[in-house]
């Protein structure tokens, strides 16, 4: 696997696995799979469009802004929040957020595949702070292996085909030396995990 030195931040490696990085970070990457799923499961556009903007504003743009915050106020390091110590409290308020979401998406009658997506959304957060406590697991493998799931599971085999993004992910964090190889294993087993049980669990 190819890995770009820590040292050489200007070459062609280092820039591929930083835009990676930063296309398929987590809220990118949930915002849009959550429109997807929204635009799949409502009866017209306008209410994909109602829903989608409500499980997006809790589940991506409140924990992000949120973590902007904290990069203004030097709580926090960098907007991936890579020193594990400084985590907790980020994905914390993601967790509380997401629910809320679920929340607001049940009682205001939203599909029930949106829902299930939302909720499989906060339990994944839970599940990588509970981890977080003791280890750094790749948040970033960890969603996108679970969108992957997700998109196969609502669109079917088709869906595959992003599978290589998982990969791609996996060694831009690896190259970055943000994590170990292990770590971003243990993110595509907890995305992959949460994302076939939850949400096949809460959708039927």
């Amino acid at each position: 696997m190819l890995v770009a030195r820590s040292a050489d931040r200007t070459g062609m490696l280092y820039g591929l696995a930083r835009g990676v990085t930063e296309v398929l970070a987590p809220a990118p990457v949930a915002g849009g799979l959550l429109v997807l799923v929204a635009w799949h499961s409502s009866a017209n556009a306008a209410d994909a469009l109602r829903w989608a903007a409500l499980a997006v504003l809790f589940a991506a743009i409140v924990p992000m802004g949120y973590i902007l915050a904290g990069l203004r106020q030097r709580r926090i390091t960098d907007r991936h929040v890579g020193v594990r110590h400084e985590r907790p409290r980020p994905l914390l308020v993601g967790v509380l957020s997401v629910m809320v979401g679920v929340g607001l998406l049940a009682v205001s009658g939203a599909p029930r595949e949106l829902i299930a997506l939302e909720a499989a959304m906060a339990i994944g957060l839970g599940s990588s702070l509970l981890v977080t406590l003791a280890w750094k697991i790749s948040i970033h493998v960890a969603v996108v292996t679970g969108a992957v799931v997700i998109l196969v599971l609502v669109f079917g085999p088709a869906a595959l085909v992003f599978l290589p993004a998982v990969v791609l992910v996996a060694w831009a964090r690896i190259a970055l030396l943000d994590h170990s190889p292990a770590q971003t294993l243990a993110g595509a087993a907890l995305g992959a995990a949460v994302a076939a049980i939850v949400f096949s669990l809460l959708r039927a």
